[in-house]
């Protein structure tokens, strides 16, 4: 089947497994990129606490910089989809080219803050030298060579949202492997390279970035026919641009959220670097195992987008059952993994003093898994069918308004020594039933406001 019609035609249910399986592992592998090297830095030799400490002082800014690379491309997704459902191939070609455009735009504030920014940022939420100098090291070359993960970002949503999403996988494999080989390789010095720490991770990580953005540009050239590639369709299409952000950017802010919330969460838990260190570890898990709704999600969000664009009522309301029921089915597995095995990822980790709380926090903080993965899938259905504000407000829901008020609240009894650190963890569970309750009430109201209206 031809991949325009297969989004046309295809049953939901097959469609969405055959485009999630690809997108979920994409996202799975970019989830490991930061276990890995986290795995890596862990096992050095020397300043591995340190090093652990300062990979979680960066990650608000590397979510960042993935945040507004995959808002931008969410936004540029729905948009493509809904427009090569109507049959506009030439609207296609500018969608496509101007998201490119902002792809450059993205890449020189980035680079900018790298030059600029990076000290004052982690000085912000530490005193300790060693971590700071560790942390501004990794940082600094993440920024300066982001072009590698933005444009990767923009590739794999044009390539999904004309079907092929098995292209971005390969684009993403290819780039996890070239991060797996150069992580050891670089951190501990083998072979002709030297041992560079922390320098070598983001190294590593940088390259592996890279190799996938030039892998993905090639397919992107080669295989979406659907519209043409010019640069002249990169020229600034006003119009354009507001409606790929009108989509994508409760995305960004969404993404940006979590970026917030991580950072926020860092100056909460100052008063125990080792808390500190083992909640950073402890998100990089939860992201892998919320990138699994992540990856389902941008598997949603185009077939119901194109659906939309169709008219098609039957397929937007397929698109909706199956895409919550895989979302559940995925996150009752990520939660069974996380609740047996938290010894094993403490011991990937080489947690250290941090051992206790990332184990403490792994039990209590999967609880919420369940609920955040609905959450999220309920975000790929507003933003597919125009509902870009009720998509904000679930993440403003569960990543800026409740859960961290209610983590400083609970965080006052554990510096008084009324309670432990674990008391801190039972904040996330809490916010994700409230924000899923909120979803559920917003789903009601499109469904009865965008898809109960068609023919």
């Amino acid at each position: 089947m031809a991949e325009s019609n297969k989004m046309k035609d295809m049953p939901v249910n097959k469609l969405m497994i055959q485009m999630g399986i690809p997108m979920i592992l994409s996202m799975a592998l970019q989830a490991v990129y930061n276990i890995v090297d986290s795995a890596f830095v862990g096992n050095m030799r020397v300043g591995s606490e340190a090093a652990l400490n300062a990979l979680t002082l960066v990650f608000p800014v590397q979510m960042l910089m993935v945040a507004v690379g995959i808002g931008t491309g969410v936004g540029t997704n729905a948009l493509l989809a809904r427009t090569l459902g109507q049959g506009n191939s030439k609207k296609a070609a500018k969608v496509a080219g101007n998201s490119l455009f902002l792809g450059v735009i993205i890449y020189v504030v980035c680079f900018l803050f790298g030059i600029f920014g990076v000290k004052a940022y982690i000085s912000s939420q530490t005193v300790d030298t060693e971590v700071l100098e560790m942390g501004v090291s990794y940082l600094r070359i993440c920024c300066v060579i982001s072009f590698g993960i933005i444009f990767f970002s923009l590739f794999e949503k044009l390539l999904q949202a004309t079907g092929r999403s098995l292209y971005s996988t390969i684009g993403q494999v290819v780039g996890a492997v070239v991060n797996i080989i150069l992580d050891p390789i670089m951190i501990y010095g083998i072979g002709p390279f030297p041992e560079m720490g922390v320098k070598g991770a983001a190294y590593a990580t940088v390259i592996g970035q890279v190799a996938s953005a030039v892998l993905l540009l090639i397919f992107h050239m080669k295989l979406n026919k659907e519209f043409e590639h010019d640069a002249k369709y990169m020229k600034p299409d006003i119009g354009i641009i507001k409606e790929i952000y009108a989509i994508g950017l409760p995305a960004i802010i969404a993404q940006a959220l979590m970026s917030i919330m991580v950072y926020v969460m860092n100056l909460i838990l100052k008063f125990n670097p080792s808390a500190q260190t083992a909640y950073g570890l402890f998100y990089k898990v939860q992201q892998f195992v919320l990138f699994l709704a992540f990856g389902l999600r941008d598997a949603i969000t185009p077939i119901i987008a194109f659906a939309y664009g169709m008219r098609s009522k039957k397929r937007i309301q397929d698109g909706i059952k199956y895409g919550l029921l895989y979302t559940i089915v995925l996150m009752i597995l990520g939660i069974a993994i996380t609740e047996i095995f938290p010894g094993a990822f403490a011991t990937l980790f080489n947690a250290g003093q941090s051992r206790e709380y990332f184990i403490s926090a792994m039990r209590v903080i999967s609880i919420s898994f369940l609920f955040a993965g609905i959450n999220v899938a309920y975000q790929g259905i507003y933003q597919a069918l125009d509902g870009g504000m009720e998509s904000l407000v679930i993440s403003l829901l569960r990543q800026l308004s409740i859960i961290l008020p209610l983590a400083g609240v609970f965080s006052l009894f554990v510096r008084n020594g009324q309670m432990g650190v674990s008391l801190i963890w039972w904040a996330f569970p809490i916010t994700e039933v409230i924000a899923c309750l909120a979803g559920y009430v917003f789903l009601k109201k499109i469904r009865k406001n965008k898809v109960d209206v068609l023919n």
